[in-house]
């Protein structure tokens, strides 16, 4: 057993989690969320329910891209960069406005988390790809379980945040973003 407590900013405790408790978002690996939040968008935005995304790699295997077309209209367009070559040739197509994504997952490790250089690593420092794709198994095999039916997470909105729809709820899980007037300084970084 395990205790997962929240900062004590919020004081709020959860019951302790058992082994058999650990469940996973849906998709292919560790990564983030994209296959979560592009099922959800499909269906909340379009009305459609999405069983299975296909990636399509562009440039790498690292940098690829999922989209959702209704009546003939490319409607969704999420990418997934790993790696910090992607991370940069993106940024740079940010800057050009030539960047046309919805969301982007982006993630530091190339073949992304499980492939971080916290995990393990044979004698010469390089991955280990059979443990790489052992550990990929491994958490193939966990349960998927929708992060919006998680009582724990039902259990923050409704003791801290005061609701899904709530004033808090709003203030402090979203943002908005607004253009930045473009100066010039020596801690500009140059990609």
């Amino acid at each position: 057993n395990f205790r997962v407590d929240l900062p004590l900013c919020c004081s709020l405790r959860f019951a302790d989690i058992k082994e058999g408790d650990v469940v996973r978002h849906d998709g292919k690996r560790s990564d983030g969320y994209l296959e979560h939040i592009f099922k959800h968008a499909a269906k909340e935005l379009f009305g459609m329910d999405v069983k299975e995304i296909t990636y399509k790699s562009l440039k790498n295997k690292d940098f690829q891209e999922v989209t959702l077309e209704k009546d003939g209209e490319t409607v969704l367009r999420f990418a997934a960069a790993y790696g910090f070559r992607n991370i940069q040739n993106m940024v740079l197509k940010l800057k050009k406005g030539k960047f046309l994504y919805h969301f982007v997952e982006v993630l530091a490790c190339p073949g992304g988390c499980l492939n971080g250089k916290g995990q393990a690593q044979t004698e010469d420092g390089k991955p280990d790809r059979a443990l790489l794709a052992q550990m990929e198994e491994v958490y193939a095999a966990i349960p998927v379980r929708l992060p919006e039916t998680n009582l724990h997470v039902q259990k923050v909105y409704q003791d801290w945040l005061e609701g899904m729809d709530s004033k808090k709820a709003q203030e402090t899980l979203h943002t908005t973003y607004s253009a930045v007037n473009q100066t010039t300084s020596s801690l500009d970084i140059k990609w």
